[in-house]
This record gives structure tokens, C-alpha cells and sequence, in this order.
């Protein structure tokens, strides 16, 4: 078992690259707007009940696939490094997977917000990502977070095995793909 944890700011590409990827590897995709979208005609995202109803779906479809025998999982996710309670969500989630014997991988992307404001209007995004549709609002929050935390880790902050790190403001989601398998050999 293989999972892939793929991580960065909104729209820089986590969900495309990870199609890409799920399509030249068979791991399966589990993007985050998948709960996020789930919850989301019932209670926000920003709302106690909301999150929980999420991290209660992700968990469940975590513990479900780590004991599988599915060949792997791609995981997105938006990974706030100055809040404590991503770094224990990451490792929760992590440990799952890894006390089921599951090899980890962490890729993390990052590109320039001009290159991300333009992605936060692309066809695939707005087709899988039902709450970014509202335009002015999910560029209104991808500039705020982007000053509010810090969404790239700093250089060595992440003190883990099987970990890259891939500037895509200039490379297509099939090269960075592409990259990614052939780094992790996967």
C-alpha cells in the first residue's frame, strides 16, 4: 500500500496533478473538496459541525482503504505549517496508514499566486470543486490565507522519509505527474 500525500495552497494544482497521477499509477484520488463538497449543501466548511462531518468521512474512508488491498491512495490537502493542528492531523492520518503497513509519500507543490489566481478559474477546478465557483469569493479566500498562513514548509522543516518538493507554476499537471512517479518509483 502506497499513500501519496500530495500538499500545497489552493489552486496550486494538487487535485489536477493527482488525476494525473491516480491515471498513471491506479492509486485512487481522494481530493479534499470530495468531503468538503459532500458536507457542504448542509453545513460550511467554517462551521464546527461542518468540519467534523468531514474529518468523520475522511476517517472513516482512511481506516477503510488502509486495511484494504487496494494498491494505494493520492491524498490533497492544504497544510497550514504554522498551525500545530495540521501537523497533528497530517501525522494522525499518516499513522493510520503506516501502523497498516502502508508506505508514505509526501509531495508538496508550490507556484506563484498569479499562476494560482489563474488556476482558481480553470474548467476542471469549477467542475470538481463545487464551493470555488463563486469566483470573487474563492479568490477573495485563496489571498487572504495566503497572508493569514504559511501553506510551503520552509526548507528542512519536514524531517521525513520519501518526501519532494516541486515548483509547477511553470510545468503541466502530466510532467509533474510524471516526475512524481518516477522520483518515488511508484
Amino acid at each position: 500500500m502506497k499513500f501519496v500525500v500530495l500538499f500545497g495552497p489552493q489552486a496550486v494544482g494538487k487535485m489536477t496533478v493527482g488525476q494525473e497521477l491516480a491515471s498513471i499509477t491506479g492509486l485512487k484520488l481522494f481530493h479534499n473538496h470530495m468531503t468538503i463538497d459532500l458536507v457542504s449543501p448542509f453545513f460550511s466548511y467554517g462551521t464546527d459541525e461542518g468540519r467534523r462531518l468531514v474529518q468523520l468521512f475522511r476517517h472513516e474512508l482512511f481506516e477503510a482503504v488502509a486495511k484494504s488491498d487496494l494498491d494505494g491512495m493520492i491524498f490533497t490537502f492544504v497544510w497550514a505549517f504554522d498551525l500545530v493542528e495540521d501537523w497533528a492531523y497530517i501525522k494522525q492520518v499518516t499513522d493510520l496508514f503506516e501502523s497498516n503497513g502502508a508506505d508514505i509519500y509526501y509531495v508538496e507543490l508550490e507556484a506563484d499566486i498569479e499562476e494560482r489566481l489563474i488556476r482558481n478559474q480553470t474548467e476542471n477546478r469549477l467542475t470538481h470543486k463545487p464551493t470555488k465557483r463563486d469566483i470573487a469569493w474563492s479568490e477573495g479566500e485563496l489571498k487572504q490565507t495566503a497572508t493569514l498562513y504559511r501553506l510551503n514548509s520552509q526548507h528542512g522543516e519536514l524531517d521525513v522519509d520519501n518526501y519532494l518538493r516541486i515548483n509547477n507554476t511553470h510545468l503541466d499537471a502530466a510532467t509533474v505527474a510524471e516526475r512524481i512517479k518516477q522520483h518515488f518509483q511508484l
